[in-house]
């Protein structure tokens, strides 16, 4: 309705995912940069979410238009289906012949001859599941269970899950420990800054053919950044809004007034549930909401330090063991290196499992002779067993 009247080539504010106005913040691009540098390495799961319009589809698109010749991409939307109908889509969208009432035994075994077809072919095939978050724990065991169609070389499939916020959410339930493990790059897109969100605008109306049909002030993209949160989807329903107001008062600039009275208009639709947590739904949400969705990533980091812990708990329980075999050999000086080495190493772990301060050992004193070094080889099995019993 208004293109003619800013001299627009295409409306700049639609709510499609043109991967022409695709506009790369900084936390945009990371995600176009792990996505592409996942499926070149071949990395067997990625997990990428977003909130609802922060632009995943439009990323997801610009993926796909960019793919190697040699990727061969199953994407599935329709997430809100059984076990039996996913393997049917994934199927179907490999372009398997997919036929009606077919077992799920039946339909993993053409899926399982297909991947390893594709793999003698040199054929790369990715499984893309975008609203992730509407699949149950099975369905996500299930797609966990596809990754172990494998040669003894390589992965015969490739899976990128993509979703909003609670995907994060159902992958923290104790019983996907193993597909959270499997997650090889994990990433969320963060909603623009005040600054990027000025930039994002100016972006979309140059592409559009009229840099400045709106005026990004300082009081506009305020106005504009506290009613988007930064989210792109908001801040085109609003951008859009302003430029429809500009037109019928017949103007030429969309002013911080027109904005911030379409902003007023707009706040009924209650775009993010601010009403079900009361008068201060806004300020509960805006402080929250950043520190609540890296949580879950935190966690899956917590779970593998604990994990490699572990590992070097056990190296050093086995030196330990080994140490004191030889302390009768009578190398004082050299057990006692090594000792103060252990030492050291035990100290990392007691600063990861133990608060406290104190009985916390940095240096051995100089021993007085074998004897001396045995009760600190004692004193570090002590410790040792004490740590061990933290990561339990």
């Amino acid at each position: 309705m208004y293109k003619s009247h800013f001299s627009f080539k295409y409306k700049p504010f639609e709510l499609v995912p043109n991967a022409d106005f695709l506009f790369l913040s900084p936390t945009h691009q990371k995600a176009m940069t792990y996505l592409d540098y996942g499926i070149k390495e071949k990395i067997g799961f990625i997990l990428l979410t977003g909130e609802i319009g922060s632009g995943k589809t439009t990323i997801i698109r610009n993926l796909i238009k960019n793919l190697n010749p040699s990727v061969k991409l199953s994407r599935i939307n329709n997430t809100k289906v059984n076990s039996e109908e996913l393997i049917s889509l994934i199927n179907e969208d490999f372009g398997l012949d997919v036929k009606e009432k077919q077992s799920k035994t039946k339909l993993l075994s053409e899926l399982s001859n297909f991947l390893i077809e594709q793999y003698s072919k040199g054929i790369q095939p990715v499984l893309l599941i975008d609203e992730a978050q509407n699949l149950s724990a099975d369905l996500l065991e299930e797609i966990r269970l596809l990754s172990n169609l494998e040669t003894d070389k390589a992965k015969l499939l490739q899976i990128i899950l993509v979703g909003q916020p609670e995907l994060k959410k159902t992958l923290m339930l104790p019983e996907l420990m193993q597909l959270r493990q499997r997650i090889n790059i994990n990433y969320h897109i963060s909603p623009l800054t005040a600054e990027e969100t000025g930039q994002y605008i100016k972006h979309r109306l140059t592409i559009a053919g009229n840099p400045d049909a709106i005026l990004i002030d300082d009081e506009g993209l305020k106005i504009i950044h506290t009613f988007s949160r930064g989210i792109p989807r908001l801040i085109n329903i609003l951008c859009d809004f302003a430029l429809l107001t500009t037109y019928v008062e017949n103007r030429t600039e969309a002013d911080a007034d027109i904005i911030r009275g379409v902003a007023k208009d707009l706040e009924s639709y209650d775009y993010w549930n601010d009403s079900e947590a009361g008068t201060n739904g806004k300020e509960v949400s805006a402080e929250y909401i950043g520190s609540t969705e890296s949580i879950a990533l935190r966690l899956i980091e917590l779970e593998e330090k604990v994990k490699k812990n572990a590992s070097e708990l056990e190296y050093l329980a086995n030196k330990l063991s080994h140490w004191e075999k030889v302390i009768s050999r009578g190398d004082s000086e050299k057990t006692r290196k090594e000792l103060s080495e252990l030492s050291k190493r035990i100290s990392s772990l007691e600063n990861i499992t133990n608060t406290e301060n104190n009985n916390r050992l940095t240096t051995l004193p100089e021993p007085a002779g074998e004897a001396s070094i045995a009760g600190q080889a004692e004193s570090l099995k002590i410790m040792l067993k004490s740590i061990n019993h933290k990561l339990k």
